[in-house]
């Protein structure tokens, strides 16, 4: 399996990601569009010139499924049961196109699950920065995860 199994997780374990992703106007515009979201803010550059920003925003639902996306490889793949929820989901910073993110993500919290003694329930703090270090996204993701089997 790809991703880790309960059993080897500990709080406190990092994982710098090594995809790192470059956001494209492709990316922007399919993602707005098939989420069905009219917002000028991603779409309409001209609209966006005369912005706080000067320039078109990517959807910070997009920044959010990449940043998650991203860290499935190296976490969930293969060994998560559910996804259980996102919690404090936040965009401190804008995400422009043709910026690249790289993603980190954190063990924050393991308990055993009370329904399902073959798995625990692991919490997530995922974080997205741009090629400038600067944090552009967080969020804390919980999952009912596999334990290694016997």
């Amino acid at each position: 399996m790809a991703g880790l199994w309960f059993d080897e997780l500990a709080v406190g374990q990092r994982l710098e990601h090594a995809i790192r992703r470059t956001v494209t106007e492709t990316d922007n515009l399919l993602f707005t569009t098939l989420s069905h979201n009219p917002a000028q803010l991603h779409l309409d550059a001209e609209y966006m010139k005369d912005s706080d920003y000067g320039q078109v925003l990517v959807n910070s639902c997009f920044t959010l499924s990449l940043m998650v996306g991203v860290s499935v490889g190296d976490t969930t793949l293969g060994t998560a049961v559910a996804n259980l929820g996102w919690d404090e989901v936040r965009f401190p910073g804008p995400v422009f196109i043709g910026d690249t993110l790289n993603i980190v993500t954190e063990v924050i919290e393991l308990r055993d699950s009370r329904s399902r003694p073959d798995a625990g329930i692991v919490t997530f703090r995922h974080e997205a920065y741009n090629q400038r270090g600067e944090l552009v996204a967080s969020c804390k993701r919980s999952g009912l995860q596999r334990r290694k089997p016997a």
